[in-house]
């Protein structure tokens, strides 16, 4: 039954994927920024929605395990593109890194971390890099995304 529910998430973050993915092709958008936007999207999305269901499951279970690793993956990849994608708002260091970036290295630093820390048996570091990459490299991370200025909020706005 729980391996049922587990596509739930990833189903609903192809939607969203669809919907941000029509809002940009009826925008007439297409570039590098915007394609690397898509991919970056694409990362994310499933991400923040198979770590928002691991973060309510019982852990410790083979789709936990399973789940999680696709979240560390997913994070790492979430994280190498965004380091492609230069700053749009803000000061920045070689004309390209903003502080948005710093995101970035605490997913490097935190999927790390949370692996060293289960491979060694220590759940509560495990849990607590897990929790850190959730809510700084998802949530945090995520409201500044929808922020003025830049390209999820012009988005935002053209669907409302």
């Amino acid at each position: 039954m729980t391996k049922q529910l587990a596509i739930y998430p990833i189903l609903a973050s192809l939607v969203l994927l669809a919907t941000c993915l029509s809002v940009a092709q009826t925008s007439g958008l297409v570039d590098y920024y915007y394609t690397l936007a898509y991919w970056h999207l694409a990362t994310v999305l499933p991400a923040f929605a198979v770590g928002t269901y691991l973060m309510l499951v019982r852990k410790g279970s083979s789709l936990h395990k399973q789940l999680g690793r696709f979240y560390m993956v997913a994070m790492l990849l979430t994280a190498v593109i965004s380091l492609f994608m230069p700053a749009q708002l803000g000061p920045t260091i070689l004309d390209h890194f903003g502080f948005i970036h710093l995101f970035s290295l605490l997913a490097f630093y935190s999927v790390l971390e949370a692996w060293l820390a289960i491979s060694r048996g220590d759940i509560k570091r495990h849990a607590k890099a897990m929790i850190g990459l959730y809510v700084g490299g998802l949530i945090i991370a995520g409201s500044f995304a929808f922020m003025p200025g830049r390209l999820l909020h012009q988005w935002l706005q053209l669907l409302l």
